[in-house]
């Protein structure tokens, strides 16, 4: 090739390089929207909670805060709730009936040994938003259950909890880290 192809050849990709970055500037200085992922809600019913209500409500205002992806609100009178909330003097449990459905004992055996009602609340709840147990565990993983101890009052999920709920239900967040088939009651 002579030397005058070989400039003109050289200054064709030049100019083709520049333009190119030229356009790939002038796109990412435009301001692309974020998509909004849409909020799940989850309706609760904890009319059957008795004297654990407010350890009931705060436990879905502490996931409320902590996630964007699924609220848990009230049910409305007449409405059938996604989540029935009921004491009873077993261990607490969880019987998930699919992502954001199913049924929460709030067990006054773990009370009685000195369990805090908020973080019963909110673990349990976890179950329900597809969260597993994590025994053993330290008392700052929220799933950890009893094995944090009855000293341990924490009742928020820590970050990795937070985005596997995310992940769960379409956040923009990391996605679950394993499936977790639940067709029974858990212990924690």
């Amino acid at each position: 090739m002579s030397s005058g192809k070989t400039l003109r050849a050289l200054s064709a990709a030049l100019l083709s390089a520049a333009t190119l970055v030229a356009a790939q500037t002038t796109a990412a200085a435009a301001p692309t929207p974020t998509p909004t992922p849409s909020v799940r809600v989850a309706t609760y019913d904890a009319s059957g909670s008795a004297e654990f209500r407010s350890a009931v409500d705060r436990g879905a205002a502490i996931w409320n805060e902590s996630v964007a992806a699924v609220q848990l609100r009230p049910a409305a009178a007449g409405q059938r709730a996604d989540i029935r909330v009921l004491a009873d003097n077993g261990w607490p449990r969880a019987i998930p009936a699919g992502l954001g459905r199913g049924t929460v004992y709030i067990g006054r055996q773990a009370v009685d040994q000195g369990y805090d009602t908020v973080r019963i609340s909110s673990h349990e709840l976890g179950h329900i938003l597809g969260l597993p147990d994590r025994k053993p565990g330290p008392c700052s993983s929220l799933m950890s259950g009893s094995t944090a101890g009855v000293s341990c009052t924490n009742p928020y999920p820590n970050a990795a909890e937070k985005a596997e709920v995310e992940g769960d239900f379409g956040g923009r967040f990391a996605p679950r880290s394993a499936d977790v088939a639940w067709n029974v009651p858990i212990r924690d």
